[in-house]
């Protein structure tokens, strides 16, 4: 993608950021065939954070948006959330969620992850899972970081079908398909009550 001028690799620049703000200084360098400091510094002079800046900011954006639950109740860190749509959250597997002896994630961490970002994607203020085909693909080491994806695929009434793919790097660990179900308003038994 070499670009003729520093004006036009500056405005391509931030372009590309604007619609991967998760591209790191390396992975641009080698998309505009320049070096890595040159990138640091066309980023300086367009204020343009480093990466880490860029993740904080993106992911404070998408926590503002959650509905359906709460940001103490999502397992794993947002990185994006586009509400009815798709979202993203990343979670490092630490020594508090591996077995003592395997030495692997254990498995409710990596679907609480899933299924708390199946549920930020309905645009609800309450939802409720109602079924799951779940497959585990592989098991996950500690100190390896997943990353789930979530896509909404089709929305009727009250009634949402999700797929999440949980990965590490380019390798798909877990997959699964939701059916949610959004609640707008109490349960008409517990309204009664009142």
């Amino acid at each position: 993608m070499g670009c003729n001028s520093k004006e036009e690799r500056r405005k391509g620049l931030e372009e590309e950021l604007s619609r991967h703000p998760f591209f790191t200084d390396d992975e641009l360098a080698e998309r505009f065939k320049v070096s890595v400091s040159t990138i640091r510094l066309d980023r300086g002079e367009l204020g343009i954070p480093e990466l880490r800046k860029r993740t904080r900011a993106v992911a404070q954006e998408a926590y503002s948006t959650l509905k359906s639950l709460d940001d103490q109740e999502l397992i794993g860190e947002l990185q994006e959330l586009v509400i009815g749509e798709r979202a993203c959250s990343e979670l490092m597997i630490d020594e508090s969620m591996v077995l003592t002896k395997a030495r692997v994630a254990r498995g409710h961490y990596l679907f609480a992850q899933a299924n708390s970002l199946a549920i930020a994607l309905v645009d609800a203020p309450m939802a409720l899972t109602g079924s799951i085909a779940l497959k585990f693909i592989r098991p996950v080491q500690l100190g390896e970081v997943v990353v789930a994806v979530g896509k909404v695929l089709k929305r009727k009434q009250n009634k949402y079908w999700v797929h999440v793919s949980v990965r590490v790097g380019t390798e798909e660990v877990l997959r699964g398909d939701w059916v949610l179900f959004a609640i707008d308003r109490l349960d008409a038994r517990e309204t009664e009550m009142e």
